[in-house]
């Protein structure tokens, strides 16, 4: 019996030296995803915005946005996401009422979310853009700029980074046009309700093609975007970032804007590279 315990003992040793070990699913499974591989699926909240991300009229979400994330749970040994369409101002809500499992839409890292939320590494950083008409009748070039002209009126999607940053530059809140999300910020432009449209520099794909110009504000900040999780998922967060950094850094961000035909999937690459966490971005987020 000695001999035999002496045996064990000896193959553990191996094993371990070997880099094997048992596995301990208890022990290294938050609870949520226990209860993702009970369900078969993995709820997530997104908003239409070609061609990062796309939902067809029968709820099929496609881009280069979705495709990573499903390449982040298939690493994971999870199922690929089920999508569930919502507005922006809706996610937050949602999420803490547990109506989904995560934000998997570009959601803004800002201090005010931090507070609720957990965040992956960013997975899209951008810098401010202003969206004109062509030859910029206004001559704009930054935000500081609009606030010294009080005449100029400015769409903002709502709840969004450039809302906030805007009014922190001193744009009156009477200017401000908010509109749900990018496609109208684009019409209110090309209609003459506004003069400006300012969202993330890559947040109107080929502007020329929709009768749109961008001048890039390169006073801004770098804004930075990722997938949200609830606090208390935190372990479900810090899993998805283990598989999500090496395909922000080995070329697979690139090879999905190709593929999708994004704009500037190497200036965006570059910008998150700088960027392994949300707290790099924002000091106080987890």
């Amino acid at each position: 019996m000695h001999f035999v315990t002496q045996k064990f003992s000896l193959l553990l040793m191996l094993l371990a030296t070997a880099g094997y070990s048992f596995p301990t699913v208890a022990q290294t499974d938050a609870p949520i995803i226990a209860s993702i591989r009970k369900t078969g699926e993995v709820r997530v909240a997104i908003t239409s915005l070609p061609p990062y991300m796309t939902v067809s009229p029968s709820g099929e979400a496609t881009g280069p946005n979705i495709d990573l994330q499903n390449m982040v749970l298939k690493r994971m040994g999870l199922p690929p996401l089920t999508a569930m369409h919502m507005q922006w101002d809706a996610m937050i809500p949602g999420i803490l009422a547990h109506q989904f499992d995560y934000i998997g839409a570009y959601l803004a890292i800002t201090e005010a979310r931090c507070e609720v939320l957990v965040f992956s590494a960013p997975t899209y950083a951008s810098q401010a853009g202003l969206f004109v008409l062509p030859g910029n009748p206004r001559h704009l070039m930054g935000v500081t700029q609009l606030a010294h002209s009080p005449d100029i009126k400015v769409a903002v999607v709502t709840g969004s980074a450039q809302e906030a940053y805007v009014l922190k530059q001193g744009v009156k809140p009477e200017q401000l046009v908010r509109v749900p999300d990018v496609q109208a910020g684009s019409a209110t432009v090309i209609g003459g309700r506004v003069d400006v449209f300012i969202v993330s520099q890559f947040g109107v794909p080929n502007p020329e093609q929709k009768g749109l110009e961008l001048v890039v504000d390169e006073q801004s900040p770098v804004d930075g975007f990722a997938i949200a999780f609830r606090k208390e998922d935190v372990r479900f967060r810090d899993a998805f970032n283990e598989q999500l950094r090496p395909l922000l850094r080995n070329g697979t961000i690139q090879k999905l804007y190709e593929k999708y035909e994004g704009p500037s999937g190497d200036r965006v690459a570059q910008l998150i590279a700088k960027f392994t966490k949300a707290g790099d971005l924002v000091p106080s987020c987890e």
